[in-house]
């Protein structure tokens, strides 16, 4: 009987290897907002991962996903990533969304237990030059930083706007996203920001302190660079008690949750930005292959980003496995700018079997991410399209990219 059983093991083993797939299972950790001021993103994010570990698993690598809720809070989001990395031992983070969330996790979790963290969301620029990361290199992101979105942003407002309050989630994410704007509106294009007004993390009941301090002087538009959970309630304040509609958004606030509570025409023609994809083939692929599995792709940041941490990570696992090397945090790490940045033979979205095949063979590839290129520079850090985007008729509508 134990002859067998190891005749079949062996057997198991050897079909494995001739087809090229990996017998060891990986484990990756999720951690993404399901409750909390983000609750609306996690969900349609965690597809993006779900989609991406499914596609790779039929390529012939397994790849086991642990979801974790960070709540969009900093100590629960860490307790969750210890959980993760001491508990499940994963190789990897995919997460956090919170730019806050995501430091705390990567300097008192992930680097030091030199475990991979990649955000497919945090934008904020100290994630550049995070001194716990310096010669580390364990933390990555698949979207841009803040130092794009906020020159773009200022751009847009300059276009039509010569005066601008701005309210902000006093955390790492708002505080340096409204810092990159004002730099930039003021110096670069001669406008005048009236007001910074900081708002808590937690969201209160009301806003109408802060909104007095915004709305001083009658600037010619209120930036909104909070979450959700936050900018449905002051915005809606704004619009009944001061009379007041004239908003610009970013990503955190390019919300369906928004256009419920203030009503499709309160938000009709006001326009954002937000990290977004280069579009091209492998976004038509993605779109496709999340339609099949999901539905309809809802008009919603960082899904795009959140398959493609994870499909780098899968393609960086059996870069190392095909090298004999163990499935180790480290291994995978030093594959990671391997699979993704030229050069390379092209690979999109899906195409996991080409990819496996080329590496067997021992052949350079560069994957082509559904939200651009993955080309991962010495700080972890990529640059993709930021997106101009508008609310119009109850929907969410891109109007262009833009890549300074």
């Amino acid at each position: 009987m134990k002859r067998a059983i190891l005749l079949a093991s062996v057997l198991t083993f050897l079909l494995a290897f001739a087809s090229g797939a990996i017998a060891q299972e990986i484990k990756v950790g999720t951690l993404m907002a399901h409750t909390g001021p983000l609750k609306e993103y996690g969900p349609n994010i965690k597809n993006g991962a779900v989609l991406a570990a499914k596609q790779l698993a039929d390529a012939g690598l397994t790849m086991k996903l642990i979801h974790e809720d960070s709540e969009t809070a900093a100590i629960p989001g860490t307790n969750a990533a210890k959980k993760l990395v001491e508990v499940d031992r994963v190789v990897a983070i995919i997460g956090a969304l919170s730019s806050g969330v995501t430091l705390a996790v990567a300097e008192s979790v992930t680097i030091p237990n030199r475990v991979i963290m990649i955000s497919p969301a945090s934008t904020n620029p100290l994630m550049t030059v995070l001194p716990a990361d310096q010669g580390q290199d364990y933390l990555f992101r698949t979207t841009p930083s803040d130092d794009l979105q906020g020159r773009v942003t200022a751009k847009l407002a300059a276009s039509y706007n010569k005066t601008i309050s701005v309210i902000y989630v006093n955390n790492a994410y708002g505080q340096g996203l409204a810092e990159v704007f004002t730099e930039t509106f003021e110096k670069k294009w001669k406008g005048k920001v009236l007001a910074m007004v900081p708002h808590d993390e937690k969201a209160p009941e009301s806003y109408t302190a802060e909104l007095r301090k915004a709305l001083k002087g009658n600037p010619d538009r209120l930036a909104a660079f909070s979450y959700p959970d936050h900018a449905k309630v002051y915005l809606k304040e704004a619009i009944e008690f001061f009379k007041y509609k004239k908003f610009l958004f970013c990503d955190g606030t390019k919300s369906v949750d928004i256009i419920k509570a203030l009503g499709a025409e309160n938000v009709e023609g006001q326009k954002g930005t937000a990290p977004s994809t280069a579009g091209g083939e492998p976004a038509k692929l993605f779109n496709k292959y999340y339609q099949a599995e999901f539905g309809r792709l809802p008009n919603l940041p960082y899904i795009t980003n959140a398959y493609d941490a994870t499909a780098i990570i899968g393609l960086a696992a059996y870069a190392a496995h095909v090298k004999g090397k163990k499935l180790t945090s480290k291994n995978i790490r030093n594959e990671l700018r391997v699979v993704a940045n030229p050069p390379g033979e092209v690979v999109f979205p899906g195409e996991f079997k080409k990819a496996f095949k080329l590496l067997k063979q021992g052949k350079a590839i560069n994957y082509e991410g559904a939200a651009g290129s993955v080309d991962f520079d010495i700080y972890g850090d990529v640059i993709t399209p930021i997106e101009v985007w508008e609310y119009r008729g109850g929907e969410i509508v891109t109007l262009r990219m833009e890549t300074p």
